[in-house]
């Protein structure tokens, strides 16, 4: 099995979730959290992003660049109740489970109960069984390893599959922003723009030295 990590995130999920239980939410721009100018955006469907709205904004700003979303504040222990029906879903799967929060998780499908060899199909399986017994859909990104892993999930958003083969590394990386980077925030970003790194391909090229 040339791509045995899979990593799973749920589609802007605290939001995905109200949606599925207030099907009158359903198309508008929803923003979990951050209902007061203090508090901040937990989650943002896509409605909401295309406005420019993402999560850790403030209220303020949200409501700024999105005067007709809808506020609405966070239910942590209905979050709690899905996500363990979602992990659950995965140790059907495997035994070899780590997750990262409510809303992802690493898996290794090397000793999937199912005896797959292809980890595509493995992992259009896991995805299609959380749609079933969730209603919610889920991005995934499979990969020799779990750094490679996160980046492909992000990749297809919503409700993605992306694979990277050994072999296709440093085609998938090259082209990338550097923001594509786990890990890196507007702050690095920015230092590293003013270095004339815009692309992971540019950090690979930069001096050294």
């Amino acid at each position: 099995m040339e791509t045995p990590l899979i990593h799973i995130d749920m589609d802007a999920f605290f939001a995905a979730v109200e949606e599925l239980d207030f099907p009158h939410l359903r198309g508008k721009p929803i923003m979990v959290g951050g209902a007061h100018n203090r508090g901040v955006v937990s989650t943002a469907n896509y409605e909401a992003r295309k406005y420019g709205v993402r999560s850790a904004m403030s209220g303020s700003e949200a409501r700024r660049r999105c005067p007709q979303g809808v506020f609405v504040e966070p239910r942590f222990s209905r979050y709690v109740e899905i996500s363990r029906q979602v992990m659950d879903i995965f140790r059907a799967f495997t035994p070899l489970v780590e997750p990262m929060s409510l809303d992802e998780a690493y898996l290794d499908l090397r000793p999937n109960t199912l005896e797959l060899e292809d980890p595509w199909e493995c992992a259009t399986l896991l995805k299609n069984e959380i749609f079933s017994r969730t209603g919610l859909t889920a991005s995934a990104g499979l990969a020799p390893n779990k750094f490679l892993a996160k980046m492909a999930s992000e990749q297809n958003k919503p409700n993605g599959l992306t694979q990277i083969l050994p072999h296709d590394v440093e085609r998938f990386l090259s082209p990338l922003l550097v923001r594509k980077i786990p890990g890196v925030g507007p702050s690095t970003e920015a230092k590293l723009r003013e270095k004339g790194m815009i692309t992971i391909e540019d950090i690979r090229n930069y001096p050294k030295g």
